[in-house]
């Protein structure tokens, strides 16, 4: 693969039919991630899924013999995209799962001006909650890659009626913060059971910023399924 412009444009056509998408290029100065040589990276490419893109992709892979019994099998399925896709442009590949843990929330503030919601999930001006970050890849050298304008609007100072503060069943989710302790006995109840863990977090789809890219069913009751309750 080749660098900047023409290094985008190969990532995009290997990764976004799996549902995986550039969210964002960060610049490093002295301060970057390890790479796999034992040198510092100078570009951090961000990549994630929008709204449910991933979903399909994933769950085609997934019903494949070889991947139904898997333990965590959305971060095997994300290294199995990712980790070739590295391997060809010669980057060191990132996962959040993966220590040494890499601070993705930073970059993601710092590459795309995301800021937390009351839920702490970090709140995308277009996409809102229903977004995330399944890998990055760490580059040796500063590539000529025009990074996407950094926003310092936080949705949320213009959400009124600010619905996610009333919706969770528990008053888990306050102007002050996010008590992680009652939410999870409320999913451990008979009524978290039949509500959150099988629709998905009530607080979360109540938000009305990118309405349109939630999660189908299918990939919210996945993703609550796979709590530590």
């Amino acid at each position: 693969m080749n660098g900047g412009p023409a290094l985008l444009s190969d990532l995009k056509a290997a990764l976004e039919p799996h549902g995986i998408f550039l969210r964002g290029v960060i610049g490093f100065d002295g301060d970057g991630p390890a790479l796999n040589n034992g040198t510092q990276a100078r570009t951090v490419i961000l990549l994630g899924n929008i709204g449910g893109s991933i979903w399909e992709p994933f769950s085609r892979w997934r019903a494949q013999p070889e991947n139904t019994q898997r333990l965590d099998p959305l971060d095997d399925w994300s290294k199995a995209v990712i980790g070739p896709v590295a391997a060809r442009s010669g980057a060191t590949a990132y996962f959040p799962s993966d220590p040494p843990w890499q601070p993705f929330q930073q970059w993601a503030m710092r590459a795309e001006g995301l800021r937390a919601s009351p839920l702490g999930i970090l709140i995308h001006l277009e996409y809102g909650l229903w977004h995330g970050y399944r890998g990055a890849l760490g580059f040796g050298v500063a590539l000529d890659i025009a990074s996407a304008p950094v926003t310092t609007e936080h949705p949320c100072d213009r959400c009124e009626t600010k619905p996610c503060l009333s919706h969770c069943p528990v008053n888990a989710v306050t102007s002050s913060g996010f008590s992680v302790a009652d939410c999870r006995s409320h999913l451990r109840s008979g009524e978290g059971q039949a509500g959150c863990v099988k629709k998905g977090c009530l607080a979360r789809a109540a938000c009305p910023i990118g309405v349109s890219y939630q999660y189908p069913p299918e990939q919210l009751a996945f993703h609550m399924a796979a709590l530590s309750l």
